[in-house]
């Protein structure tokens, strides 16, 4: 029978999976535990967003000012364009990794807003996964990488990496056909390499980029804002 007592609210009390019950009614603001748990992953995520607009800055600048300096004379060697993408796929390499660290946060910061903060707002709607607390919980003990290295490049190529390069190549097949008294394949060539050698490995490397860009796979980055998605939910 019921008398008031603590233990009674206790059973009476939301499920488990239910914690953002009530988070955020007007007689009842965040719980302090959770409100600066939350901050702190946004914070983390924030910090690791901002170094992958680093590694994305200084890709740019290096582009740019090799674009600017090939077609500065036309006694510079075309080549040092295709010096661009080499660097292109070194800055690629940093910002995966980076991306991959950043997704650890991102992930934590997305079950919260999708099971604690969103059901607050409207408990009608209830948890997206019921076992969120015990995932999060294993996470926080071991921290574990979220999204495969192929599926980070597979990212960054689409956000970034897949069109800058195409800026790249452009202005190298620009560089190469218009700026040049040689016809094509022979105004490709660098030293003793043809020419045809040298539009070969050109047209591998951008296309095996374009395959890892677009190929069909399951993703597994949280939240990812994509086209496809967004149209399936407004259908």
């Amino acid at each position: 029978m019921a008398d008031g007592s603590p233990e009674d609210d206790d059973e009476t009390g939301p499920a488990p999976h239910e914690i953002g019950a009530g988070l955020l009614d007007e007689e009842m603001g965040p719980s302090s535990a959770m409100a600066h748990l939350y901050r702190g992953e946004v914070h983390r995520m924030k910090f690791w967003r901002e170094r992958l607009d680093r590694t994305t800055r200084w890709a740019v600048i290096v582009v740019a000012a090799l674009i600017t300096w090939a077609f500065a004379s036309p006694n510079n060697p075309h080549y040092v364009l295709l010096v661009g993408v080499v660097t292109i796929g070194v800055f690629l390499t940093m910002e995966a990794r980076r991306y991959r660290g950043y997704e650890i946060w991102r992930t934590r910061v997305r079950i919260l807003q999708e099971n604690v903060w969103s059901y607050g707002l409207d408990p009608s709607l209830g948890v997206d996964d019921p076992e969120w607390r015990e995932k999060l919980g294993r996470d926080y003990r071991t921290p574990t990488v979220k999204i495969s290295a192929e599926e980070a490049i597979a990212h960054r190529l689409r956000r970034i990496y897949l069109p800058l390069s195409g800026v790249v190549l452009g202005a190298w097949l620009l560089r190469v056909t218009a700026f040049t008294s040689e016809p094509l394949p022979a105004s490709a060539s660098i030293g003793m390499i043809p020419g045809v050698v040298v539009m070969g490995v050109v047209a591998v490397v951008y296309l095996g980029a374009l395959f890892v860009a677009c190929r069909p796979r399951t993703w597994h980055a949280k939240a990812e804002l994509r086209a496809e998605e967004l149209r399936e939910r407004q259908g």
